[in-house]
């Protein structure tokens, strides 16, 4: 999706309106009433603006960021090492499940193998990044909140119309979407419980900074994920700490940037020496690596599912059936005792089904309780920010890295030790007002702009 706003027109008193060429190699032309032709420059596109704009309905993937990249990343790194020792600050890389499993079958590695390379490696880079984290630990905190969220909403339908069905929220481009072509009418919808890379960010920026004794603008935390979405998401207002001047994720980069960033090292990520891996609570080394049931995106579904059929209605769910509609991308999972539906999800991948579902809300005829509602189609390992295969279909290619992700031990949440330890010693408890704070956000609605400037040309 490119930026429908991508140059900048001077518009000077008395002239009349000149009109706006595009060459076939994408290049804008100012054209005047003499039929004079000026090539105009691409504008310097912050993220901030890009949030703000109301121009496209989705992701960023082509706008020029110049904030969240792997050259501003080299930068920072190298800033960061010439600085005062007193002034330095401790670089955090957080790495996500998905983006793992790319760079595995990329490398033709095993996930444990390319974990803990992948630690290595990083921690080379300027000879600085201190920490390097796995963003599982955090989606449990995401998985437990939206459990027991859906729960809370579920008692409250009666009285609130909008408590149900409840959208996930995890997807950032899912997020911009829906606030920019559905604004007021869409969020009350969605979960307000923050995604796994938000949810890093405020552990990282709070818990793991208290242990370090540092202040949170003296963490420089970066995370790797499959989507170029995750940069706009990191940016948004609501994720900047006003009292320290500091985002909880200062820098996103994708899978595919760090491919970038062994090749400008010149590093092959199988000959790297492996190191320990990090863990937030402790200084022993993890020693294996786990996941969560229920596909790529996250298990949203199948862990809100067989938590809301326990608690709501004693019901212990071993297997779930996921029935296909229109095609893959768009499935339904019923929960019926004595022929009566109890629950009704769906998961939703990519903006056709996403619309699909958006229009049967706005007709009143939307059956689910919960929708995992992803902007991918097939979802998170198949993001954007993930490296193409050479030479492989993608969907081959696609299959490998699951395959891959799935080979994992699946963990749940609630059995955690570290998970339920931090909820005690931290947060105060499941429920607690800390707890809201930290692991929960907000939405905005995005006033469309009725201008030929949000036509695409």
């Amino acid at each position: 999706q490119e930026c429908t706003k991508p140059v900048k027109v001077d518009k000077k008193p008395g002239k009349a309106a000149a009109k706006i060429k595009i060459e076939a190699d994408g290049s804008y032309f100012q054209v005047n009433q003499d039929g004079e032709a000026q090539k105009l420059e691409k504008a310097k596109i912050t993220l901030n603006d890009c949030l703000a704009c109301s121009g496209c309905i989705t992701s960023a993937e082509s706008v020029l960021i110049s904030q969240q990249s792997h050259g501003e990343l080299c930068k920072v790194l190298a800033l960061n090492k010439a600085a005062a020792a007193n002034e330095q600050k401790v670089v955090v890389v957080s790495v996500s499940p998905q983006s793992r499993a790319s760079l595995a079958a990329r490398c033709k590695l095993g996930l444990l193998e390319t974990a803990k390379k992948l630690t290595a490696f990083l921690k080379s880079l300027g000879k600085c990044v201190h920490y390097v984290f796995d963003t599982t630990f955090s989606r449990n905190f995401s998985l437990l909140e939206s459990q027991r969220e859906f729960v809370r909403r579920f008692h409250k339908q009666a009285e609130d119309k909008k408590a149900l069905p409840m959208l996930a929220s995890a997807c950032p481009g899912w997020i911009c979407y829906a606030e920019k072509t559905h604004g007021s009418f869409i969020i009350p919808y969605i979960s307000t419980t923050k995604s796994p890379q938000q949810v890093m960010g405020s552990l990282v920026k709070g818990y793991f900074a208290e242990q370090q004794h540092l202040p949170p603008d003296r963490i420089y935390h970066v995370t790797v994920m499959p989507c170029y979405d995750k940069k706009l998401e990191a940016s948004r207002p609501d994720f900047f700490n006003q009292e320290f001047q500091t985002r909880d994720v200062d820098c996103v980069i994708t899978t595919g940037e760090v491919l970038k960033l062994l090749e400008q090292e010149g590093v092959s990520l199988p000959d790297v020496d492996p190191a320990p891996l990090d863990t937030m609570l402790g200084s022993a080394a993890a020693e294996e690596l786990s996941t969560h049931r229920g596909g790529g995106s996250g298990g949203y579904l199948e862990h809100i599912y067989r938590h809301a059929a326990q608690e709501l209605f004693g019901i212990h769910v071993d297997s779930i059936q996921y029935k296909p509609l229109k095609n893959k991308d768009f499935q339904e999972v019923t929960l019926e005792r004595d022929g009566v539906v109890l629950l009704q999800f769906a998961l939703a991948y990519g903006f056709r089904n996403i619309q699909n579902l958006v229009q049967k809300l706005k007709r009143g005829k939307c059956p689910y309780h919960y929708v995992e509602v992803m902007a991918c189609p097939s979802g998170c390992l198949n993001g954007g920010g993930q490296i193409k295969l050479e030479g492989e279909s993608s969907k081959e290619e696609l299959q490998q890295v699951e395959r891959l992700y799935e080979s994992l031990r699946a963990e749940i949440p609630e059995e955690n030790q570290a998970v339920g330890e931090l909820y005690e010693r931290w947060l105060g408890g499941w429920g607690s007002e800390k707890a809201l704070e930290v692991l929960h956000t907000q939405y905005h609605a995005v006033e469309r702009a009725n201008t030929a400037l949000n036509i695409k040309w």
